[in-house]
């Protein structure tokens, strides 16, 4: 049983989201080996894949006031100041923006990157250009949102991706976050963007790899040592 037990700890849980896209891939692979068996086993490891997709590992968040942590697993594809778009609210000057590339292989539950209050949600139809593309950040299907924390008004902003064709949101406006605490996730990969208050400095380069509710993005105040964890 003790190693039953491991394995069974060794594999990450898998999201609800993801249930019926599996159960869509299962039932497409025994339809294929009816088929031809060698179209089965390709809808095998295709359903195997859509399996890893929709994992939801518990991850360990540095907590402490200050602190913001990545909301997305991928790669940080941008680390730039531009002027925020115009759905968040947060003025016309250039801020600091952190983006995060997200593969179809990446994780793609998404993780609030601070402890606040949802002040904002906006939804954004477009199009599904590459999501690495800087235009995507305007173009593309998003969705919009604006944390308020002691240190200012944070700026996060789920962009859909070339094959990414839904963003789902768990999270309403006035809603409380917790940092590291799940707000959302897109399917099949896509770009998360983050926007930091004016004056601050990303603790990240381009080419990182960052792990959504772990990886440190900033730090408001870097003389403070002290840190908590919290695992979720």
């Amino acid at each position: 049983m003790s190693v039953v037990n491991s394995i069974r700890a060794q594999i990450p849980p898998i999201h609800r989201e993801g249930y019926p896209f599996i159960g869509a891939f299962a039932l497409a692979t025994l339809i294929l080996f009816l088929i031809w068996a060698p179209l089965g086993w390709i809808g095998t490891v295709l359903t195997i894949w859509c399996v890893l997709f929709f994992r939801d590992p518990v991850r360990v968040t540095p907590v402490r006031e200050g602190l913001v942590v990545a909301p997305a697993d991928g790669r940080v594809s941008m680390v730039v100041q531009i002027i925020p778009p115009p759905a968040l609210g947060l003025g016309d000057k250039p801020l600091p923006r952190v983006s995060i590339f997200m593969s179809v292989f990446n994780c793609h539950v998404n993780r609030s990157p601070v402890a606040g209050r949802v002040e904002r949600i906006v939804y954004s139809p477009g199009k599904f250009i590459n999501a690495e593309l800087d235009k995507a950040s305007e173009d593309n299907e998003r969705n919009s949102m604006v944390l308020s924390t002691a240190a200012g008004q944070i700026g996060v902003v789920q962009i859909a991706g070339l094959v990414a064709r839904r963003i789902v949101s768990f999270v309403r406006e006035g809603q409380p976050l917790a940092a590291g605490e799940r707000f959302g996730l897109i399917r099949f990969g896509s770009r998360l963007d983050v926007y930091l208050p004016e004056g601050s400095k990303p603790l990240v380069s381009e080419g990182q790899t960052a792990i959504a509710g772990e990886t440190v993005l900033a730090d408001f105040n870097l003389g403070d040592g002290g840190r908590t964890y919290r695992a979720d």
